[in-house]
C-alpha cells in the first residue's frame, strides 16, 4: 500500500465501446494529509469522472485508490461530495439538512445533544447559524453552498471533495465562499479534492494544481506547486510574482492543450 495519505494509482476508466469510450489513461495522483488539490482541464478531459471514482461514485476500469491505507470500492462518510448543484433537501430547513448528514454518520457514536450542537458548530464555520431555520427556497445560492459545504464537513471526511462548487454562482459571491473556504482549510488542515474551470480561483486555494490533458484516454499532464505561504490575502496575493507565474504556466498549459486540440 502507499505511504500517501490519498493514492490514485494507475486508474483507467472506460465505458462500453472500447478506446473509443476511454475517459482515463494510467491517471496517478499522490495527495498529502491536509494538501488542497485543485485538477483543471478542459471540458471532457475527465476531471468529474476521476472525482466520482475517488468519491466511490463511478467504478473504475482498473488500477486502485487508496485512502488512509483502505482501497476505495464504494462510497463512504469518509469522502464527503459537494456539487455544483447544492443537492439540499427543499422542505428541510438548513439545520435539519445538516443534522440529517449528522444522524446518519454519528447516530450511535454522539448523543442527541451532541449532534445538536454539532449541527450548530458546522452551520456558524460556513456563516449560516442565524439562517438554520430558513428552507433551500428561502435563502440565496450562495448560502445554499454555504449550507451545502456545512454538511459536507459536518460529516468529518477524510478527503473533501468539490465538483466546481462555486460554478454557477456570481463573481462577488465567488469571492466570499472562495474566502470562505480558505479560512476553514486554514481552520481545520482538512484535505481537499476541488475540479474547476477556473485557473484563478485554483491558484489563489490550491497548494498544487494538477493540469489533466485532453480527453479521450485523458491523464495527468503536468502538476503545478503554487509557491506562496498561508494565509494568502487575495488581493496582495493577486500582486504577487508567485501568483503571477503560477498563472502562466497553467494559462500555457490550457492554451497549448486547446490549439493541439
Amino acid at each position: 500500500m502507499s505511504k500517501s495519505y490519498l493514492s490514485i494509482e494507475r486508474v483507467c476508466l472506460t465505458y462500453a465501446g472500447g478506446r473509443s469510450g476511454e475517459v482515463l489513461r494510467d491517471v496517478d495522483l499522490k495527495v498529502e494529509r491536509g494538501e488542497f488539490v485543485s485538477v483543471i482541464g478542459h471540458s471532457g478531459c475527465g476531471k468529474s469522472s476521476l472525482l466520482n471514482i475517488v468519491a466511490g461514485l463511478t467504478p473504475l476500469t482498473s488500477g486502485a485508490v487508496v485512502l488512509d491505507g483502505v482501497a476505495v470500492e464504494t462510497p463512504g462518510p469518509d469522502r464527503a461530495v459537494v456539487f455544483q448543484n447544492h443537492s439540499l433537501l427543499p422542505w428541510l430547513t438548513a439545520y435539519e439538512n445538516v443534522r440529517l448528514a449528522v444522524d446518519k454518520v454519528f447516530g450511535r457514536t454522539k448523543s442527541r445533544p451532541e449532534r445538536h450542537t454539532w449541527t450548530l458548530h458546522n452551520l456558524a464555520l460556513v456563516q449560516m447559524a442565524h439562517a438554520k431555520d430558513l428552507r433551500p427556497p428561502e435563502i440565496s445560492g450562495g448560502m445554499k453552498q454555504r449550507v451545502g459545504i456545512a454538511r459536507a464537513l459536518a460529516m468529518e471526511p477524510k478527503v473533501l471533495l468539490l465538483d466546481e462548487p462555486f460554478g454557477a454562482l456570481d463573481a462577488l459571491t465567488r469571492a466570499h465562499l472562495q474566502d470562505s473556504l480558505m479560512q476553514i482549510h486554514a481552520s481545520l488542515a482538512n484535505t481537499v479534492i476541488m475540479i474547476t474551470h477556473d485557473v484563478d480561483e485554483a491558484i489563489l486555494l490550491s497548494d498544487r494544481i494538477v493540469m489533466m490533458t485532453n480527453g479521450p484516454a485523458a491523464c495527468v499532464g503536468k502538476i503545478l506547486p503554487v509557491d506562496a505561504r498561508r494565509p494568502r490575502s487575495r488581493l496582495s496575493f493577486a500582486e504577487s510574482s508567485a501568483y503571477r507565474d503560477a498563472r502562466l504556466v497553467a494559462m500555457e498549459f490550457l492554451h497549448t492543450r486547446r490549439a493541439a486540440a
